[in-house]
């Protein structure tokens, strides 16, 4: 994105390109939408989607991050703290899910996921914007923000279906992976997270590992990779 995009200073990601993989978008039996983290990029996180979707018509699509990074602070921050790079990440991810819902594949058949700022990004986007989804994969992430309200959660998904809550996910799957002691991750968090997807609708699945770090192992890989063989 150039210096002078008028899109550079409250919508910093908003010129940044879409990496697909997989099968082309427009004959896809499912998509899988995956956001990198922070100081990563797409195609790295493409490279992930490759091996959870190797089967199947499976499209794979991933937003871009303005430098790699999504929003400069900790995602703990207040959220104003890192704005405007947050939302603007939050429409990425929206563009993302467009993109395969406009080419025909519906959104109970997108997966949509990531790792750390991309996992936070991930998770905010299906609680803010609440369907039945294909699935959504939390690795090493959380809802963004200094504390999480519950409360507020629930009265912004019902008023978005217009109805309950409660059913508001319709049933997602959702899983939830994460360390113990991880040092970006506050365990905590994951429960908060879990229990807002939770109160949602969503179908939960949280796994805490004992001292992994801060990654992906091979039980989460194989999890998500089961959420997008369900779909494919």
């Amino acid at each position: 994105m150039s210096r002078g995009s008028p899109h550079a200073g409250d919508d910093p990601h908003a010129d940044e390109p879409l990496v697909t993989a997989g099968t082309d978008i427009e004959t896809a039996d499912a998509a899988v939408v995956l956001v990198h983290g922070r100081g990563a990029t797409a195609r790295s996180i493409v490279e992930f989607g490759e091996q959870i979707a190797d089967e199947g018509d499976v499209a794979i699509v991933a937003p871009q991050a303005a430098a790699n990074t999504w929003y400069p602070n900790s995602f703990l921050a207040p959220v104003a703290k890192n704005e405007p790079g947050r939302s603007s990440g939050l429409r990425a991810v929206g563009r993302a899910v467009e993109t395969a819902t406009d080419a025909g594949v519906p959104s109970e058949r997108v997966v949509v996921g990531g790792f750390s700022q991309g996992a936070c990004l991930a998770s905010e986007f299906v609680a803010r914007n609440p369907t039945r989804y294909g699935g959504l994969a939390v690795l090493s992430g959380g809802l963004i923000g200094e504390s999480i309200d519950l409360d507020d959660y629930v009265s912004h998904a019902a008023a978005a279906v217009d109805g309950d809550a409660a059913a508001a996910l319709a049933g997602t799957p959702a899983f939830l992976g994460c360390s113990d002691v991880d040092p970006h991750i506050p365990e905590e968090r994951v429960h908060e997270t879990a229990e807002v997807l939770g109160a949602l609708g969503a179908d939960v699945d949280e796994r805490i590992y004992e001292g992994m770090g801060h990654g992906i192992n091979e039980e989460e890989t194989d999890a998500v990779a089961a959420l997008v063989a369900d779909l494919a």
